[in-house]
């Protein structure tokens, strides 16, 4: 007996994206209220002005709905189309049940559904595993989430997060297109600085460095800084050499928006011509993590720094340490 697969492979895209962000604008100020700092420390250390935390009756699982909803509408892809839905989150509301079936039901999906962890780096992450299986035919439509409610997790009195940190959502439908829309991904990860970012308390209840009552996130800054700029730059330049496409070929620069010096450092150190747009969402939404990367993606087009069918490249990094960065072409925008 021989079993039957694919044989045929296809090109992947992203057919259209969505987002949610919260309505509650939080701004530096308000931080301050509580933290001992000020505006102008936090806009000089992150570039951070404002950011988005959810209010009460927006949870992880609606945001991710209403992100996904919009994704839906703008590939004018039906919720019975999609094979597999991938919810990439460091925040889940609780570590069981998943979250994915939850947003799958809600959408009318009942499609193989489940979480992925890769800190920061989560939707860079699912994007791949749901071109690799568009690419395959394994599944025609994947929907891939990127969500945070990161709120939830911080400690409001430590200078070292608590002005960095935000909610939000961001989907794609990730389908079968004509030409390539998602190159291969360059990927991987770095266990030995497992500890530069953490949640403590963990679930087994061990402390850490802190005498929250419920889990944070913490992070060595410093060490970040030291890793993201340089570290990252080499990731690019491999996806870049994956896609076969050059620095002077890109329309946008679309990185994880962890710190606004972060992405400048990471700009120069790969070389950016100045006729690349580079994301810069972090000023207005702070840091949302998994959910930054098409945040971001969003922001640009909605403010038409870039245009549906731009060649820009993705790069995302955090918790694990875990990394990824892909060339795609940029989505229609859910209006």
């Amino acid at each position: 007996m021989t079993i039957q697969q694919p044989t045929d492979l296809t090109h992947a895209a992203m057919l259209g994206l969505g987002v949610h962000r919260p309505e509650r604008v939080v701004t530096n100020d308000e931080i301050c209220e509580v933290l001992d700092s000020t505006d102008e420390w936090i806009q000089t250390r992150s570039g951070i002005r404002t950011r988005r935390f959810a209010g009460e009756g927006e949870t992880l699982i609606g945001m991710s709905i209403s992100a996904a909803e919009k994704a839906l509408a703008a590939a004018g892809v039906e919720a019975a189309e999609v094979g597999c839905v991938i919810v990439a989150t460091s925040t889940h509301p609780e570590h069981t049940p998943a979250s994915a079936p939850q947003v799958a039901t809600a959408l009318g999906i009942t499609a193989a559904a489940f979480d992925i962890s890769a800190g920061c780096a989560g939707f860079c992450h699912a994007l791949n595993l749901a071109a690799s299986m568009v690419r395959s035919g394994a599944e025609k439509h994947v929907l891939v989430i990127g969500v945070e409610q990161l709120s939830r997790f911080m400690d409001p009195t430590d200078r070292g997060t608590a002005f960095i940190f935000a909610d939000g959502a961001g989907a794609v439908v990730v389908g079968p297109s004509e030409s390539a829309g998602i190159g291969p991904t360059a990927w991987g990860s770095d266990g030995s600085q497992a500890h530069v970012i953490t949640q403590t308390p963990s679930c087994m209840g061990l402390r850490s460095h802190t005498d929250a009552d419920h889990p944070v996130v913490q992070m060595e800054g410093t060490a970040v800084f030291r890793w993201a700029p340089f570290a990252m730059a080499e990731v690019a330049h491999e996806a870049l050499r994956l896609a076969g496409v050059s620095v002077d070929e890109l329309d946008a620069f679309i990185p994880h928006q962890a710190n606004l010096r972060i992405t400048q450092t990471l700009a120069r150190n790969i070389k950016l011509p100045d006729t690349v747009a580079v994301a810069t969402d972090v000023i207005d939404s702070g840091n949302t993590s998994a959910a930054s990367v098409p945040l971001a993606m969003e922001a640009m087009l909605r403010q038409d720094e870039a245009s549906a069918g731009d060649t820009a490249l993705l790069i995302a990094f955090g918790a694990g340490l875990s990394y990824a960065g892909q060339v795609v072409t940029l989505p229609p925008l859910a209006r």
